[in-house]
């Protein structure tokens, strides 16, 4: 098993690292305007870590960052470090879990708001040597028309970073290969995660929080059992776990973890 790296090792690239990045709502607001080209609504939610559960069979999934903004578009970023070669159908599975979660019953189809799947990779899954990827549905008789189901996905190849036409986003992506700053926006990243360091607080989060515990906890909400989720609560609350970060790795609600 490869070993974990030490906290003071950890760039943008790690998942813990890259959560607490996007958890800066300026930062976030930058990089999605970044990848749209466009102003996004006020965010109302911002969270890492999210824990879904689409039934007690299915799988289950748990997010690296979920945004929404005032107009209800959801996007959904992750950071992927190797090729499993599975993105586009996690993309789609993702997709799924996202819509499902936010259409409660007795709600018309037409309630589903516009969605982002997003994914930040240090490979190009596509293999076209491009840094950046936007898929939606269209007709392919005639590929003016998009079936408009508000749908949109995202591939970020940061391996191609020479490729972007934008500077801000091509600065970015070379940041995160690199470590290397050339802009004010990856300043401003490296200025922040040069301040997660010195936290002792961040220290202790990332050390109580191994990656054999996520994985079980992983493990117990894929087989979408209440029970294991609770199981997983328990064990983290007798660790000294936040009830907030509890909440975040089960999918249970505070009050469930209160009560345990």
């Amino acid at each position: 098993m490869k070993a974990r790296k030490s906290f003071d090792e950890l760039t943008i690239s790690d998942d813990f690292m890259f959560c607490k990045i996007m958890e800066d709502e300026g930062l976030c607001r930058i990089f999605l305007e970044m990848l749209l080209a466009d102003k996004i609504g006020k965010i109302t939610y911002l969270s890492s870590q999210n824990a879904i559960a689409t039934n007690s069979e299915a799988k289950s999934i748990r997010l690296d960052v979920l945004v929404r903004d005032e107009r209800g578009t959801s996007y959904d970023i992750e950071m992927q470090v190797g090729n499993e070669y599975n993105l586009p159908q996690r993309m789609r599975y993702y997709q799924a879990a996202l819509d499902i979660s936010f259409l409660d019953k007795g709600y018309s189809y037409k309630a589903l708001s516009n969605s982002y799947i997003i994914f930040l990779c240090l490979f190009d899954p596509i293999g076209s040597n491009r840094a950046f990827y936007t898929f939606e549905n269209i007709c392919r008789e005639d590929k003016s028309i998009s079936l408009r189901d508000g749908a949109r996905k995202i591939i970020l190849n940061a391996d191609a970073f020479q490729q972007a036409e934008n500077p801000d986003l091509r600065g970015f992506l070379q940041y995160v290969v690199t470590g290397e700053v050339t802009t004010e926006y990856t300043r401003r990243i490296d200025d922040m995660i040069r301040t997660i360091k010195v936290s002792e607080q961040m220290r202790k989060e990332y050390r109580i929080l191994p990656a054999v515990i996520m994985d079980a906890i992983d493990e117990g909400l894929q087989q979408g059992l209440q029970q294991k989720a609770v199981q997983a609560a328990r064990n983290l609350k007798q660790l000294g776990i936040s009830i907030d970060i509890i909440v975040q790795a089960t999918g249970l609600s505070k009050e469930e973890v209160e009560n345990i």
